[in-house]
């Protein structure tokens, strides 16, 4: 039986492993713990690859976001819209600021916010939307952006799942005021713990950020405002300079392994749709099957790692029973969590592990017609 893991890390290190070990030894030999060049030079190559005039790397994904709603100016009650199939760190953040959060349902197709609901929810109060890149995705960002300048409404993009992601050839970051990034090790940029980033082209928001992210001083013992303790560790920033140059090239695998999956997974399955426009870099790839929990415990059974991202649409998690959303308030997003599997589709891939986990799949849906 073979086994094939969700995400294999290991095999990604090894893949560069001297140009890795390398990095992070230059690091400790120099003693460049905090700041400093590293962290410099991430950015700067980060911004480069973004096509962004400013790269500032933070300590999470988390962070980031947090970042982004600090200098967007979210004040207590006020709307912050974004999508309730995401990561709970999407939100966290805007009841950091005080915010209110505010849920818009998703496109059934691509997983992705569903634009007329976004222009139908904004009031007066809404103040920022937050759009989610879910699994490497970009929605229509030239339509958000048109709808954003007309209701004067500041533009998150939550790009922690979308590194080298475009839509209409820009990639995050172009089209919002901010976009913020994870680095958590999974990611298809990822670092050796926790690490985030915010991109911006807005000079001023940059600034903001950079004194944001280190206590808000401009000297060692001089602040100009209070910030945070959110810097990213050189030693990250390291490991991410090194993995960098290989980004393009691991996505193209994971555009590869995405359009094999696309070609033989059997009908019973309904694969991702990639949007005319937009540039899927595949964190995940996510199918749909009315027969999900069955098609995971088989494929465990033959050694295959699943995962589901996510199992609980954010407006029924505990954590915001207070908000008194129930079942039906977001029926895209509810059915999505129903049916929705991550199957592998890491860069380092083999055609034979490709083959296996179609040939299973298939072999599944074989089995249940017969019964």
């Amino acid at each position: 039986m073979m086994k094939v893991p969700l995400v294999d890390l290991k095999a990604n290190y090894l893949s560069i492993k001297d140009e890795i070990d390398s990095a992070i030894h230059e690091v400790i030999d120099n003693t460049s713990f905090i700041m400093g060049k590293y962290l410099k030079n991430f950015e700067e190559n980060y911004a480069k690859f973004c096509k962004a005039k400013h790269a500032i790397g933070c300590s999470s994904g988390t962070a980031a976001v947090h970042l982004a709603l600090l200098v967007a100016g979210l004040t207590e009650g006020d709307e912050a819209i974004t999508v309730p199939n995401t990561f709970i760190a999407t939100t966290e953040c805007i009841s950091y600021v005080g915010g209110k959060i505010k849920f818009v349902d998703v496109d059934s197709d691509t997983a992705l916010i569903n634009i007329d609901k976004l222009e139908k929810s904004i009031t007066p109060k809404t103040k920022a939307i937050i759009i989610v890149h879910l699994y490497g995705q970009m929605p229509d960002m030239k339509r958000i952006r048109e709808i954003a300048d007309d209701h004067n409404l500041f533009l998150i993009e939550d790009a922690a799942q979308a590194h080298a992601a475009e839509w209409n050839g820009h990639q995050p970051g172009y089209y919002g005021d901010i976009a913020s990034f994870s680095f958590f090790p999974a990611k298809n940029l990822g670092c050796f713990g926790d690490g985030g980033g915010v991109v911006t082209n807005n000079d001023e928001l940059g600034e903001k950020l950079r004194l944001l992210v280190n206590h808000g001083r401009t000297t060692k013992y001089e602040h100009i405002m209070e910030g945070y303790n959110y810097r990213l560790d050189p030693i990250q920033a390291a490991v991410l300079n090194a993995k960098l140059p290989h980004l393009l090239k691991w996505t193209d695998l994971r555009r590869k392994h995405a359009i094999f999956y696309d070609n033989n997974l059997p009908e019973n399955v309904q694969v991702p749709i990639e949007e005319k426009g937009a540039k899927h870099v595949y964190y995940m790839y996510e199918i749909r099957t009315k027969k999900r929990d069955e098609l995971m415990q088989f494929l465990k059974g033959k050694g295959i790692s699943c995962g589901i991202h996510y199992p609980i649409p954010l407006h029924l998690q505990p954590a915001y029973v207070n908000l008194g959303f129930k079942q039906g308030s977001f029926p895209v997003s509810e059915t999505l969590a129903k049916e929705i599997l991550s199957i592998p589709i890491y860069p380092e891939l083999t055609e034979g592990q490709r083959a296996y986990i179609v040939d299973n799949i298939n072999q599944f849906f074989n089995k249940l017609s017969k019964k």
